[in-house]
Parts: structure tokens; C-alpha cells; sequence
């Protein structure tokens, strides 16, 4: 089982490139995983408690953390929305009504 990630315009790709490459190569390791690991452990994609169908990639490297949204689409594919580094406990609740946004604006394009 292979799944298919694709970037929904530039948010993701913005935040990676703002990245060092300690933090781009630990994001590429978790995405191999979430392509071909059939059952990805929480530890590395959750689904957001609250939200309908937004996932949440969860990479940490050093003492950081990080999350990118995603959801799925037609089962196998993994759309990856806006990109943080995490400063508290929470999930900033404007990052997660952002992914909410970008995930509906998604949807509708490809109607």
C-alpha cells in the first residue's frame, strides 16, 4: 500500500523552505512513513480531535515540534495544507480554522 502526497498550493512548501535542513530531512522521513506504512502511529499523524476529517503530521526534531495539516481524499491521498512550529501545548486554534479553510477551498476546486 502505497499513499500519494500532494501539496494544495503553496503553504506547505512555503513553510518547508523556511526550514533547516535538520528539520526538511526529519519532515521527509515521517512523509516516507505516512506513503508506506499501512498503520502510521499517533505519534507521527492524528487526527484532530474536533475537526471533521483534518490530520495532523507530527514531526519533532531537537526540542522543536511540528505540525502540518493534512487530510485524505480518496483514501490513499494525503493533502497537506499549512505547516507551524509548535510554542505551547495547544494547537494555535487560527492554524487549525486556517487547514479548516484551505481543506473546504480544496474540495470545492475539484468539483
Amino acid at each position: 500500500m502505497v499513499r500519494k502526497i500532494i501539496f494544495y498550493e503553496n503553504h506547505f512548501i512555503e513553510f518547508y523552505q523556511n526550514q533547516d535542513e535538520k528539520v526538511k530531512s526529519k519532515i521527509q522521513y515521517v512523509f516516507e512513513m505516512i506513503k508506506q506504512v499501512e498503520r502510521v502511529p499517533e505519534k507521527f499523524l492524528k487526527h484532530l480531535e474536533g475537526t471533521e476529517s483534518l490530520f495532523e503530521v507530527r514531526v519533532e526534531c531537537q526540542s522543536n515540534i511540528y505540525r502540518i495539516f493534512c487530510c485524505f481524499d480518496e483514501g490513499r491521498l494525503v493533502v497537506l495544507f499549512n505547516g507551524f512550529q509548535k510554542k505551547s501545548q495547544k494547537t494555535p486554534k487560527n492554524e487549525i480554522e486556517k487547514a479548516g479553510r484551505l481543506m473546504k477551498e480544496y474540495f470545492q476546486s475539484k468539483k
